[in-house]
């Protein structure tokens, strides 16, 4: 039974502390779309996206009207590029300028899923895929991509990470007249979920349907609000309080899910209850954990209170939504978190701090500013560290790193919108050279043999 002091409490959240709706994905299948003839593929890709994705944006505005709830994004996710690269042959930057026309013509935010998945090696069009994707997010706006380069079954390709320490300094300097922004919309996933409907991670796995709505909530102003009024709980009644915060926050993402669903007459398919901030003041995960009751981000106890944060969200999320996905838990993306930016400026936070951190929350190093002179090498072994993490421990882990080409620690880089800003921090400069060209797999951990 809702009562009136639920929907007031439900204003009050969305006017005065950052709540909303982070994102509605459609994902898409393009398999019955894949052509050995590249440019109907093309054809087909582009007429199957318009036509499914038609309404997407309509639909979501007239749901933000009727109900008030905030949507800042509407988004597309498709079937991983290189598995249609890998039919059709050629230059799979085709297939990106396709997405990009796309994405205009049905006017969202983004379109994810110029990806290819290599944990076990590479397959037809991988490796063709993954040397285009400097030249891909260049020549685009609306193109994010991702590689998947290790799981807990497969291990870590280390092929796969050296290429991609490489082609994230490719596309920082292809874009560096641009703030570095193509490594911006790139990810590097150990254990990539096939449901996550973020950017820039998101592609629509082949076990999928042929198109559902995938729904991202966000909500760290409303958790923090919560946890401000209570200076005096224990830490377990903190827990309990961000439960029950994350239940009222997952459940304006059912709503909004299953009636995205039915006026497109598209399956539900999952609500990710992630805290995923913005560079808004008063929306940032930091400034929970602050609230909880450390002096800053980065000090002693920082990984503790976010273990205990991520917890508590997919505790109370999970028992709101008739189907959980995604990343699920709290991110931590420096540019796109005031409190982070704090944090880091007052050299509070640290990168090695953020790996910490990553082993007890969702994703991993999101969006850091590394120094534009930083290897690819020494990328590649950050890349593998995270990796590591992920594997070792049967979570998902990324890294979305850019080198500020022409920067140094200390200055800062603009992104804009969603992406933020980010001051450019230190990374340990040792060379891992010999490590990373050794090439080969990391094999699967001992763990990984369940069946």
């Amino acid at each position: 039974m809702i009562d009136t002091y639920d929907i007031l409490e439900t204003i009050r959240m969305i006017q005065d502390e950052c709540l909303d709706i982070r994102t509605t994905t459609m994902g898409i299948s393009l398999l019955d779309c894949a052509d050995t003839n590249i440019d109907k593929a093309c054809d087909k890709i582009y007429n199957k996206i318009c036509t499914k994705a038609e309404k997407l944006v309509e639909t979501g505005e007239q749901i933000e009207k009727e109900y008030g709830i905030p949507i800042i994004n509407k988004r597309v996710s498709v079937t991983p590029i290189a598995i249609m690269a890998g039919i059709s042959g050629g230059n799979p930057v085709k297939y990106a300028l396709t997405l990009e026309k796309a994405a205009r013509t049905i006017g969202v935010n983004f379109i994810g899923g110029y990806s290819a998945l290599v944990q076990k090696g590479f397959a037809a069009g991988d490796l063709e895929l993954i040397n285009s994707i400097p030249q891909a997010l260049a020549e685009t706006e609306h193109i994010c991509s991702s590689v998947n380069v290790g799981s807990t079954k497969a291990g870590i390709n280390m092929d796969a990470v050296k290429i991609m320490g490489q082609k994230i300094k490719e596309a920082a300097e292809l874009t560096k007249d641009n703030n570095c922004i193509a490594p911006g919309k790139l990810v590097v996933f150990c254990n990539a979920p096939e449901d996550n409907p973020f950017m820039a991670g998101a592609f629509h796995g082949v076990s999928e349907p042929d198109c559902v709505i995938n729904v991202g909530v966000s909500g760290p102003g409303v958790v923090r609000s919560a946890v401000s009024k209570y200076p005096d709980y224990s830490i377990n009644e903190i827990a309990e309080l961000i439960k029950k915060t994350a239940f009222k926050v997952t459940r304006m993402g059912q709503l909004v899910g299953v009636e995205a669903s039915r006026r497109l007459g598209v399956p539900f398919g999952i609500v990710d209850l992630s805290l995923a901030p913005t560079p808004a003041v008063g929306d940032s995960v930091a400034h929970i954990l602050e609230a909880i009751g450390l002096e800053q981000c980065g000090a002693c106890g920082t990984t503790a209170c976010l273990a205990m944060l991520n917890d508590a969200v997919k505790k109370g999320g999970v028992m709101a939504s008739s189907s959980v996905g995604g990343l699920s838990g709290a991110f931590i993306p420096v540019s796109e978190d005031a409190g982070m930016i704090d944090a880091v400026r007052a050299e509070s936070l640290t990168i090695e701090k953020l790996e910490a951190m990553t082993a007890v929350c969702s994703v991993g190093l999101d969006m850091i500013v590394v120094p534009g002179d930083t290897t690819a090498e020494v990328i590649s072994g950050l890349i593998a560290d995270e990796a590591a993490i992920g594997m070792v421990n049967g979570k998902t882990t990324a890294v979305r790193v850019i080198p500020a080409i022409g920067k140094t620690i200390g200055d800062e880089l603009e992104f804009g919108g969603l992406l933020g800003s980010g001051p450019v921090m230190k990374i340990n400069d040792k060379s891992p050279a010999q490590f990373i060209n050794r090439g080969g797999k990391i094999p699967a951990p001992l763990h990984s043999l369940k069946n």
